[in-house]
Formats: C-alpha cells, sequence, structure tokens
C-alpha cells in the first residue's frame, strides 16, 4: 500500500470521522500501566492524539510521509515516518525496547498489512503480561432513508478498483486473522459492532470519498467515479450542497492480549 494514500492526505484530514472518546477510555482501562502506546499507521493522527489523553507518550508511525506532515500535532505524540524497506529490527529499535508496550492500535490500516509479519512484531513489542492490541475500522454509512439507496449505487461502482486486501474491511473484520487472547471488546471471528456519529456537511462527506482508495485507483486508470452527474446524484439526495447532515459511521473492532506461548 506504499503511498496508496499520499495523494489524498488532503482530503483524509477533511473528510474522515473522529473516534468516539470513550473507545480510548475502554482501551485504558485494560492496561495496567500507561507508558507507551504505538499507533500504527497513524495517518493523520486521528487515533493517536485520542490514545495520548491516556498515555505517557505515543509513538505514531506511518509509511506515508504526506500523511506524516499533515498530523496533529500533539505533546505527547512522537510522529515517525516508516518507510517499507525499514527492518523489523529497525522498526522496533524506532519504538522499542522489546516488551515495553502498553497499548497497540490500528485505525483502518491493518487490513493492509503483511499481517504475520506485522504479528511478530507485536509479539516482541507488547508487554507480557499487560499489554493489548486494539484494530477496528468502518465499511458504511448511514445518511437518511433518501440518500443510502443513492450511495449504495456509487459503492458498487466501485468495487472493480478496491484492492482485494479490502475484502477484510467489507467482511466487518469477521475473516480478518486475530491470533490474540478476548479482552472483552472483540475477537477474531467476532468484532465488535460500533457507532461513529458524526454531523457534516456534503462538501465534507464528499472529501471523505474522494479520500477512498478505490477513487483514486480508478482516476489512475482514466475513470472519474465522482464526475459532474454522480455528484449532482448525491447532492440532490443528500438535500442540497449546503445541508448539514447527522450521519454514522458503522465500525467493528477487535482487541486482545498476547496468548500463551504465543509465536509466531
Amino acid at each position: 500500500m506504499a503511498g496508496l494514500f499520499d495523494k489524498q492526505a488532503d482530503l483524509y484530514v477533511e473528510g474522515r470521522p473522529d473516534y468516539p472518546k470513550e473507545w480510548f477510555s475502554w482501551l485504558a482501562d485494560r492496561t495496567p500501566k500507561h507508558s507507551i502506546a504505538w499507533d500504527v499507521g497513524t495517518g493523520n493522527g486521528q487515533a493517536a492524539i485520542a490514545v495520548a489523553e491516556h498515555y505517557n507518550q505515543v509513538i505514531a508511525t506511518d509509511i506515508s510521509e504526506p500523511q506524516i506532515n499533515r498530523a496533529v500535532h500533539h505533546p505527547r505524540v512522537k510522529y515517525l515516518h516508516t518507510p517499507p524497506g525499514l527492518t523489523n529490527d529497525e522498526l522496533i529499535s524506532l519504538i522499542g525496547p522489546e516488551n515495553s508496550v502498553d497499548l497497540i492500535t490500528v485505525a483502518e490500516a491493518i487490513h493492509w498489512f503483511d499481517l504475520p509479519n506485522f504479528y511478530s512484531i507485536v509479539n516482541r513489542l507488547l508487554k507480557k503480561p499487560g499489554g493489548i492490541i486494539a484494530v477496528w475500522c468502518y465499511n458504511d454509512v448511514t445518511v437518511s432513508p433518501v440518500f443510502d439507496p443513492v450511495m449504495k449505487q456509487f459503492h458498487n461502482t466501485t468495487l472493480p478498483y478496491w484492492d482485494p486486501k479490502v475484502q477484510y474491511v467489507f467482511d466487518g473484520y469477521k475473516t480478518l486473522p486475530f491470533p490474540f487472547e478476548e479482552v472483552g471488546l472483540g475477537c477474531e471471528g467476532r468484532p465488535m459492532k460500533l457507532d461513529i456519529p458524526k454531523t457534516v456537511s456534503f462538501e465534507g462527506f464528499l472529501a471523505m470519498l474522494k479520500s477512498w482508495s478505490a477513487v483514486a485507483m480508478a482516476k489512475e486508470k482514466g475513470v472519474d467515479l465522482l464526475d459532474e452527474r454522480v455528484v449532482k446524484e448525491l447532492i440532490n439526495a443528500w438535500g442540497g450542497s449546503h445541508v448539514i447532515k447527522h450521519v454514522v459511521y458503522k465500525a467493528f473492532m477487535l482487541v486482545g492480549k498476547l496468548k500463551l506461548g504465543f509465536d509466531l
């Protein structure tokens, strides 16, 4: 996925929803220590700055330098660009030492990872015992009975342009390998279903659609999925370009701790 979100960095900042504060309280309640957290695939730092309200230091990493450059500053968050060429040992040296991280978070990103390799890094960095890993994503949004069918029609046009790894998202992470012990907030095969409420303008919602990797991929192939006709249909169903809407993103979460004898 290297470079996939570089061109959409500004749109990502504008369009993506913020995560509810209570999520991070749930996670903090499940770690006995609150020294170090690692937010992986941090993007613009949405999750990192929320984690920093509960942990002394957050290391927030991303392979996209444009995303890191647009991240929200926070005194307890250290942003690091981690290009794909880094070895596991080099990455761990930036985050570690080993057995030192209380919480690892991955928001909207784990489906892109080399999972066995990533989980081997998790095994080395998470505190034993006490450390937890939390991953989450969202795959749908409800707006209104008028808008939702039009949105579904648009979503169907994007299907040929998604990377196959996004199937994990379409499945609501039900099929995502997650070999960790359950802590009560969703587990392998049984994600916890959550809502993300957001008040948003049409332009903000459109920015979110433009930030989709499938929209960018289609454009690279000469197909504008959000051409003037489509945008007009969306505006009409929304109720006008200047209307503010209360929408709900449908999210799902998996949280776990290392199993005894965990090894990859």
